[in-house]
């Protein structure tokens, strides 16, 4: 019976079902096989002997789930320091490129819209000192 069970699953995996169920009918979870009073005096009322007939009678509702390794066949080469700084180079390249890309579209939406902005109407332009002196001479003036 256990021959049978083993080509199936581990012995670990055995164990670890055998115990988990054993605990469940320990906790007076219904038994999932038809067992006689007769039986159950033979086995001892033992939740370790039920569970192991509930076992080899494949009625138990648990999945063994195993995690297995990923077989990769790729070979995994050192880098010189060389290589190292080469590649290093290439990245910043890139993302040098990349910076003045951005700063170029910056540039081009800045021109798009102030030619926008120039043709809707006007423009507020910087205040120079002196303006601000004629405008309080006329404001004097006035008073």
């Amino acid at each position: 019976m256990i021959n049978k069970l083993e080509e199936k699953y581990t012995r670990y995996e055995i164990a670890r079902i055998l115990g988990a169920r054993s605990l469940q009918l320990a906790m007076d979870a219904p038994i999932l096989i038809k067992i006689s009073k007769e039986e159950e005096e033979e086995l001892n009322y033992d939740v370790l002997k039920i569970a192991e007939k509930e076992l080899t009678a494949d009625v138990l509702p648990i999945t063994v789930k195993r995690p297995l390794p990923k077989k990769s066949e790729k070979e995994i080469k050192k880098l010189s320091d060389e290589e190292v700084k080469e590649k290093l180079e290439k990245q910043a390249e890139k993302e040098k490129k990349e910076v003045e890309k951005l700063e170029e579209k910056k540039e081009k939406i800045e021109e798009k819209e102030s030619k926008e902005i120039m043709e809707e109407g006007e423009i507020m332009k910087m205040a120079n000192p002196e303006d601000e002196e004629e405008t309080e001479e006329e404001v004097i003036k006035e008073v």
